[in-house]
C-alpha cells in the first residue's frame, strides 16, 4: 500500500487545508439521504422504462431501519436489540435479490425484446464506457447508457464526474486504513472497548472480531437452531453497542478517520468536494421524486 498518510498513525498535529475553511465544505450525505437518492434513481428508471414500453420494478424490499448500514462501530443499542448485527436483514436482502422480478420479467421476453430491454435499461453493448482511476492504483469501468444514464443525469447532472469521484472517495480507505487502525488514540479506545466487552462476558479484541465470532456461531448452529443463534447475535451486538457508547469509540474513530482524510486533501480534496456537491445536488432533487422509506 502506498504510504501517503505520514503521521496519521501517530496522532500528531493536524495539518489544515488553508484553501477552504472546514465549515465551507459540502457535508457528506447521511446513509438515509443516500438511500433516498438510490430510491429516486429507481423511480426514474421505472418511469423511463415505462416510456420505452417495458415493465420495471423498483428495488425497495427493505424498510428504512433494515437498510441501515452496520459500520465498524455500531453504538445504537435499540437497533442492536432488535436486529443484532443485521444477520436476518442480510438473509432477507438475499431473498429479495434472488426473487428480483426484473430478472424474471426479462427472461420471459423473446430474444428480440430481451435485447431491446437491455438497450433501454443501460444502452446495451454500444453504451459509453466510463473509467475511474483508483487512488491506490488500477481502474474501474462501468457501461452507462439508456434509462440508467438518464436517471443519473437527472440526479447528478454529470454521470461521468459522479462515477469518477465516487470511486476516488470510496477508494481512499486503501491509502490510510492501516495507519488508521494503528492510530494510538483509536487503539486506546479499542482497548477500553475490549475491557468493557470482557466484563460483559464477550471477550473480543475489536468489533470486527465480535462479528466474525457471531457469523461463525450462526453457521455452526444452522437453520435448526436459528432462533438460538439470533438471540446470541443480539446479545453480542447489544454489549458491543453499549461498550461503544461507554468508551466513545464512534466519536474517536470518526475523528481519527477525518484526520486521515484531511491529510489526503492536497491530492484528493477537489474530488472529495465534487463528490459531496454532486451528492447534495442529487439529494435535493431526490426529495422531490420519492418520499423517505418507512
Amino acid at each position: 500500500m502506498a504510504a501517503v498518510t505520514t503521521g496519521c498513525a501517530g496522532g500528531g498535529p493536524d495539518r489544515r487545508d488553508d484553501r477552504a475553511p472546514q465549515d465551507s465544505r459540502p457535508p457528506a450525505l447521511t446513509w438515509q439521504q443516500e438511500l433516498r437518492v438510490a430510491d429516486a434513481q429507481q423511480r426514474l428508471i421505472r418511469q423511463c422504462m415505462d416510456r420505452q414500453g417495458f415493465t420495471y420494478w423498483e428495488d425497495r424490499g427493505l424498510t428504512l431501519q433494515e437498510s441501515r448500514p452496520v459500520r465498524f462501530v455500531q453504538d445504537d443499542v435499540e437497533w442492536a436489540r432488535t436486529h443484532g448485527y443485521g444477520g436476518r436483514i442480510e438473509a432477507k436482502s438475499l431473498r429479495v435479490r434472488e426473487r428480483n422480478p426484473n430478472g424474471t420479467y426479462r427472461q420471459s421476453l423473446s430474444a428480440t425484446r430481451r435485447a431491446a430491454f437491455d438497450i433501454a435499461l443501460d444502452g446495451g453493448d454500444d453504451a459509453e464506457t466510463l473509467r475511474a482511476p483508483l487512488p491506490a492504483g488500477g481502474e474501474i469501468r462501468k457501461r452507462l447508457g439508456g434509462c440508467t444514464e438518464e436517471s443519473e443525469r437527472t440526479l447528478y447532472g454529470d454521470p461521468a464526474a459522479w462515477f469518477r469521484t465516487s470511486k476516488t472517495v470510496s477508494g481512499l480507505g486503501a491509502l490510510y486504513g492501516d495507519e488508521l487502525m494503528a492510530d494510538r488514540r483509536l487503539t486506546s479506545a479499542l482497548r477500553a472497548w475490549a475491557r468493557c466487552m470482557k466484563r460483559a462476558g464477550q471477550p473480543y479484541e475489536d468489533p470486527g472480531a465480535a462479528r466474525d465470532a457471531v457469523r461463525g456461531r450462526t453457521s455452526r448452529l444452522g437453520e435448526a437452531r436459528a432462533d438460538e443463534a439470533f438471540a446470541a447475535e443480539r446479545g453480542t451486538a447489544v454489549a458491543d453497542a453499549r461498550c461503544a457508547r461507554k468508551t466513545s469509540l464512534r466519536a474517536v474513530a470518526t475523528a481519527r478517520e477525518t484526520h486521515c482524510l484531511d491529510r489526503l486533501r492536497d491530492r484528493f480534496g477537489e474530488d472529495i468536494d465534487t463528490h459531496r456537491r454532486l451528492g447534495r445536488q442529487a439529494y435535493d432533487r431526490a426529495v422531490r421524486i420519492v418520499p423517505e422509506r418507512g
